[in-house]
């Protein structure tokens, strides 16, 4: 008898023991089952653009972009394998020089509907002076996203956001804006190490009409983060400057971006008889550094901040 109870017992806990592994092995398969519907439950998804709702029905599979921020923000979530076409514009990253070219602030509707993309990336900036092909392209029934313009980080970053969710890639869209975050936070915090601030000139246009960066801009915000005076900071936006009130700033260091297109940039700005004794060109501290790091508006500004550091306290960021 005791035996026999032995025997009972060994049963029940052999019977527990299976049915505890099967519900174990059975919540992985619930979970996934879960995983796929939350995925496909993603779309159709409604976000909010520059011009108003715009309802996406299923995830694009091919994607046209209009502009190149809006490339290099596709690209680095992971978008670039649907990327069927760019502008005549765009540079970064390497792979787009294999894409078709759709044109450049004008672009071919023509082209655009033959692609036959699901969607199409345009931007604000330039939505004003295309609007009849927008139009066109809508009417063809291809969905337009109209990415709003951005004047901050913060609003690179909700440009960022809103691709990812039109797109399917939220994640990849929040990793992005957190790995950029932790980028320009870690620049920040070394450059509470600057004892005097240095006063910068930044030229975005070479004389005869010199043109700098004011408030309300990248590289002005840029400027702050690296505990740095923008010498025209009082200005808004892109103001003009003569040769003689760019000279009485006095500034202690010089950036050019414009070398992409001018040669010799800097070494045109030291050459300038009005300006020899400007401390930043007596110093030679005059520099160039790449246009699109600090006026794109897109993943590659954390970069830009990054570079605007390191020519201004080089002992400081190297």
């Amino acid at each position: 008898m005791k035996k026999w109870k032995q025997y009972v017992w060994l049963l029940v806990l052999v019977l527990t023991l299976g049915l505890a592994a099967c519900a174990n092995n059975a919540e992985p398969a619930k979970e996934t089952k879960q995983e796929a519907k939350t995925e496909q439950a993603a779309f159709p998804v409604t976000i909010k653009d520059a011009v108003g709702d715009v309802t996406i029905e299923k995830e694009p599979e091919k994607i046209v972009s209009l502009i190149p921020s809006n490339t290099e923000i596709a690209y680095a979530l992971g978008l670039g394998d649907k990327i069927v076409g760019v502008s005549d514009f765009d540079n970064y990253p390497e792979d787009v020089k294999n894409k078709e070219k759709i044109g450049g602030m004008e672009f071919n509707v023509e082209k655009i509907i033959a692609l036959q993309p699901d969607v199409v990336l345009a931007h604000a900036s330039s939505a004003h002076n295309s609007e009849e092909g927008l139009k066109q392209l809508k009417d063809a029934g291809i969905t337009v996203i109209v990415v709003p313009n951005a004047t901050s980080l913060n609003d690179v970053y909700a440009s960022i956001e809103l691709i990812g969710k039109a797109t399917g890639k939220t994640k990849e869209a929040s990793d992005v804006v957190k790995q950029m975050k932790q980028k320009i936070d870690a620049i920040a915090e070394k450059a509470k190490e600057v004892k005097e601030e240095a006063t910068v000139w930044i030229e975005v246009s070479p004389a005869p009409e010199i043109y700098t960066a004011g408030k309300g801009t990248f590289m002005d915000e840029m400027l702050t983060i690296i505990h740095a005076k923008n010498a025209a900071g009082d200005q808004e936006g892109w103001p003009m400057f003569t040769e003689e009130d760019a000279v009485a700033l006095n500034p202690d260091v010089i950036i050019t971006t414009y070398g992409y297109y001018t040669p010799n940039a800097v070494e045109q700005v030291l050459a300038r008889p009005a300006w020899k004794d400007v401390p930043a060109v007596k110093n030679k501290r005059v520099y160039d550094v790449n246009s699109d790091l600090v006026s794109r508006p897109g993943p590659r500004l954390a970069e830009g901040v990054e570079e605007i550091a390191k020519v201004v306290y080089p002992d400081i960021f190297k």
